[in-house]
């Protein structure tokens, strides 16, 4: 944890009890201000010495701190999940039914898992053998690609090469997808072509689909979904109505698969 955040609570509190001060303090005035029987001074109050008691009180029992980060951040991260499941309800058809987006596995499958991805991207590659684990073992299973080429001009080339190769040979579109992601080396526009022509695509067709709006059409509406949802990396998963970011590994989205069909 930072100390950013644990200094801004302090202040925080401090200024908690700054505006107990000027509450107390108020009473008091209005107290003084009432018809009573007898007038009663209200006894001073010392604002730094009140600041001075609450800094003490944190330095000797710092992990209220801890305690509050921790319920701030439960808190933060509950208002996103309803707000990331309000999202995917409104945008349903965009997210799991895009005719754009390639679907791996049982495309009548009973559980759906979006992923969100770079073919330049590290994690993704490595997350590429978990994906092909849970559709060995998983017959239901239904997993849709997103392309989200965020790391630079090369991963925009070489997903409009992908996008081409999947309209034309969508037949062969997984097999491009393992070749071109579990390649060494950086995807560019290049390597991206050089496997499509491998697997029997026309470079002159490809290099004419790659113009077709529809495919711009297909990544802005990715990007769009992912600023809503606030993915900003790869891979992120939606899986049911919550997004999961970062590459879990094949037992922990098994265990989120379960626990949709357990639901």
């Amino acid at each position: 944890m930072t100390k950013a955040p644990l200094i801004g609570i302090a202040a925080g509190l401090i200024g908690i009890g700054a505006l107990v001060l000027g509450y107390q303090a108020g009473r008091s005035e209005i107290a003084l201000a009432a018809p009573e029987p007898v007038a009663i001074a209200a006894p001073a109050i010392d604002r730094a010495e009140v600041e001075g008691i609450v800094r003490n009180y944190l330095i000797n029992n710092p992990e209220v701190m801890i305690e509050v980060q921790t319920a701030l951040n439960e808190k933060q991260e509950a208002a996103q999940q309803a707000a990331s499941t309000e999202i995917i309800s409104e945008n349903n058809n965009k997210i799991f039914q895009s005719p754009m987006d390639a679907v791996f596995g049982n495309p009548k499958g009973d559980v759906t898992i979006v992923e969100f991805f770079d073919y330049n991207c590290g994690y993704c590659k490595k997350a590429l053998p978990d994906m092909d684990a849970l559709l060995k073992s998983d017959p239901n299973l239904r997993f849709v690609m997103k392309e989200f080429p965020i790391l630079g001009p090369d991963s925009t080339r070489a997903h409009l090469v992908a996008k081409s190769f999947k309209t034309l040979m969508p037949e062969k579109y997984l097999e491009f997808h393992r070749d071109l992601l579990g390649a060494e080396g950086r995807a560019t526009e290049e390597s991206a072509m050089a496997i499509a022509v491998k697997l029997g695509a026309d470079e002159a067709k490809m290099r004419e689909t790659m113009k077709q709006p529809e495919i711009a059409n297909a990544f802005r509406t990715n990007f769009e979904l992912a600023q809503s949802l606030s993915i900003t990396g790869t891979p992120s998963y939606i899986i049911g109505n919550e997004v999961v970011p970062g590459a879990l590994g094949a037992d922990a989205l098994a265990e989120k698969i379960s626990h949709i069909r357990n639901k």
